[in-house]
């Protein structure tokens, strides 16, 4: 790799622009240390909350044509419980940032989790404000104002470490949400979390997950990522993290020159294996030789200047 692929985030330096998504092989040091082995310029964690959380029951993932639905229900440990594995990452490796994404039922409870993680050595929190499926909390808190700008404001307090705030499509005017973020204290923005989805099995009758309402992921969700992450660009001035449905390198470029300064990898994992953070990372790189760009930064954005 080149050092056209180095960018910045907030003040976090990723050696490339892909990262790990929240959700995805998340959850222990062991497993987000193989993610960093194979060329992840940054890993999010699994969201983690205040109080150990078991999900819901099986089944709780379903593969569609167009992706995945899941509706794991925020299964983790807990905070407190999660420390040793953050503290065995940053042990591991400290040049590549780790991202701990976290989940309140309250901004208060937000802020308590924040200041575990940061302690524990996070370099940054990402609060997901968007999980579709799990009530009281994720999407019902990212599509009220109110409540986005609570949970930002609380947690900006709380902590020094960057606050990166995961947004939700299932608004009528993301970008909206994602000023009021920014407002609030939101060092940048991830666009974008799961689209609410629902598979039903036509010989039992029945939706195929246990808690019938999931989230989709993968590449059905792209168009619509793109869009939101383009938008969002327009609308603030900090950096935007895109996610939803990245594949390909040209997937990843696609969202940079919407305004993404870097891109989350999480469901094609599935199929691609880690491979996919090196593969994404070289076709990048490929990409700003053959056209003449001298950063990877060059075109973050250059869709908005054409």
């Amino acid at each position: 790799m080149t050092n056209r692929l180095v960018t910045e985030i907030a003040g976090l330096k990723l050696r490339n622009p892909t990262m790990l998504a929240a959700g995805i092989l998340g959850l222990s040091g062991a497993s987000l240390r193989e993610v960093i082995e194979n060329g992840a310029g940054a890993v999010v964690t699994k969201s983690v909350g205040l109080k150990p959380r078991e999900g819901y029951p099986n089944p709780a993932v379903v593969p569609v044509s167009c992706g995945l639905i899941n509706a794991m229900g925020l299964p983790n440990p807990g905070v407190q419980d999660f420390v040793e594995e953050i503290r065995e990452v940053k042990h591991f490796r400290v040049d590549v940032p780790i991202i701990v994404s976290i989940y309140g039922f309250s901004a208060d409870e937000f802020a308590k989790v924040a200041r575990i993680a940061e302690k524990a050595g996070a370099d940054a929190l990402e609060l997901n404000v968007s999980c579709p499926h799990v009530k009281k909390t994720g999407s019902e808190i990212g599509q009220s104002p109110s409540l986005v700008a609570e949970a930002v404001e609380k947690v900006r307090a709380a902590v020094t470490k960057p606050v990166l705030l995961k947004l939700t499509p299932n608004v009528a005017e993301v970008a909206e949400i994602a000023k009021i973020g920014v407002k609030a204290g939101a060092d940048a923005i991830t666009a974008i979390n799961t689209l609410r989805a629902m598979a039903i099995n036509v010989e039992t009758t029945k939706p195929v997950l246990a808690n019938k309402i999931g989230g989709l992921s993968g590449p059905a969700m792209k168009p619509v990522a793109v869009r939101c992450v383009y938008e969002i660009y327009e609308a603030v001035d900090v950096p935007v993290i895109g996610c939803g449905g990245i594949t390909t390198w040209k997937d990843a470029v696609e969202f940079m020159l919407a305004g993404a300064t870097a891109v989350q990898i999480g469901t094609a994992i599935s199929w691609k294996g880690l491979s996919v953070f090196n593969s994404v990372s070289r076709g990048i790189d490929a990409y700003l030789r053959r056209e003449g760009f001298g950063s990877v930064k060059d075109i973050v954005g250059l869709s908005h200047r054409c």
